[in-house]
């Protein structure tokens, strides 16, 4: 990097491995990167059958080789912590909960368009509680506003701006905004909505480039503030030699993921899927083929995904892309008697539940359920169903191919 003359700072958000047309995101992020600093603001891993069969590392190299810092996301949380990414990762509001020790380096300082610049992130609540929690035991975040105003006070003296990569959603990093107007810009992530920006709350700029490789955010000092734009990438250009490998691996796996699992049953045919209806189509089938007693299912489970006529193994991957596995999740007497409660609690935390039958029955002494929800919300107090919700969605979809 020291032989890069920085004018801007680039940042992607919640690529969650789309990378179906990685070859446009290699060849524009390749011809940024020697006058941008390359960020992304999390959620980098995870979301589609390219995590899934390549367990990362496609991502990772990706990362390392294109990339300077990171902001860690809820996805691929372990991610983070692999030596090569742990040391390009910043988090000012992270911590152990033994010692209260910052889980990131807190900030890096470089010289962007002739200023002393300080790139730092942080996550918020929600986004860090949605990340399984065998995966952040013994780990805290604190609120991301003291953090950053602590970090302010200790590097205040020799720095020029302020630039946050956020992985806490657009809304809430407009109130970040207006607690830290020290702050230049903030790079959001994590929310998935349709606002981009830039927004102005005072003379802070928040911008978020669009989701799944499609594009990216940028920023660059201009007079006595900062410029920030969203940008598309468009068709690929020609990749160096350095990436051509890395084109090819990419290209082997969309191969793979093409395989033909059947004709899509109707409705779910040429449309964008109704996730919603999926999971009452699954739950109702679990509820009465399995014959458990009550079924719940989050919506988050699945992803809305452009379908055709056939079901790919990459479509399903899509459609399913966390691997979850069904488990019968035992319930505490207040559950067991008071299902409602169990329904606010798990909705609260998870978002829109499924369930069958509906409304649920009092006196249920367990609930047939993902590992994610068990495992985050209801103690972890489970047995394998042994069936996977991808297999359950895959008999729902469609007809199997002859």
């Amino acid at each position: 990097m020291n032989t890069r003359t920085l004018a801007r700072v680039v940042a992607t958000t919640d690529v969650h491995s789309a990378l179906g047309e990685a070859g446009a995101l290699l060849s524009h992020l390749h011809g940024l990167r020697p006058s941008s600093l390359i960020a992304d603001c999390g959620d980098f891993f995870e979301g589609t059958g390219y995590y899934q069969l390549g367990g990362g590392q496609v991502e990772r190299t990706i990362l390392t080789t294109l990339y300077d810092v990171l902001a860690p996301g809820n996805h691929g949380w372990p991610h983070y912590f692999e030596p090569a990414l742990h040391q390009m990762t910043v988090c000012a509001n992270a911590r152990r909960d033994t010692d209260g020790r910052l889980l990131f380096r807190p900030v890096r300082i470089l010289t962007v368009g002739g200023r002393q610049v300080a790139v730092t992130a942080v996550i918020g609540q929600q986004a860090f509680d949605a990340i399984p929690t065998h995966q952040r035991a013994a780990q805290h975040v604190t609120d991301p506003v003291t953090a950053l105003r602590e970090v302010l006070l200790e590097h205040h003296h020799h720095v020029d701006s302020w630039i946050v990569l956020s992985h806490s959603g657009f809304a809430t990093d407009l109130e970040l905004a207006g607690h830290c107007p020290f702050v230049d810009v903030i790079f959001a992530g994590h929310c998935h909505s349709e606002t981009y920006g830039p927004a102005h709350v005072g003379d802070t700029l928040v911008v978020k480039g669009p989701e799944l490789g499609a594009g990216y955010a940028a920023a660059e000092p201009v007079g006595a503030g900062w410029a920030a734009r969203t940008a598309r990438f468009l068709h690929p250009g020609t990749l160096p030699g350095t990436l051509t490998a890395l084109a090819q691996e990419i290209t082997g796996m969309s191969r793979r993921l093409a395989a033909d699992l059947g004709t899509l049953n109707e409705p779910y045919r040429n449309t964008l899927l109704d996730r919603r209806l999926l999971l009452s189509q699954v739950a109702s089938r679990l509820h009465t083929g399995l014959g458990a007693a009550a079924v719940i299912l989050n919506e988050t489970a699945l992803r809305p995904t452009q379908l055709g006529d056939t079901l790919t193994l990459g479509d399903l991957l899509a459609v399913e892309p966390f691997g979850n596995q069904l488990v019968h999740a035992f319930l505490t007497d207040d559950y067991t008697h008071h299902p409602q409660r169990l329904l606010a609690h798990l909705d609260a935390h998870a978002g829109p539940l499924v369930t069958a039958p509906n409304p649920l029955p009092a006196g249920a002494r367990s609930v047939l359920t993902t590992g994610y929800l068990a495992d985050s919300y209801l103690d972890g107090r489970a047995h394998q169903a042994g069936l996977r919700l991808g297999d359950a969605v895959r008999h729902v979809l469609a007809n199997p191919a002859s």
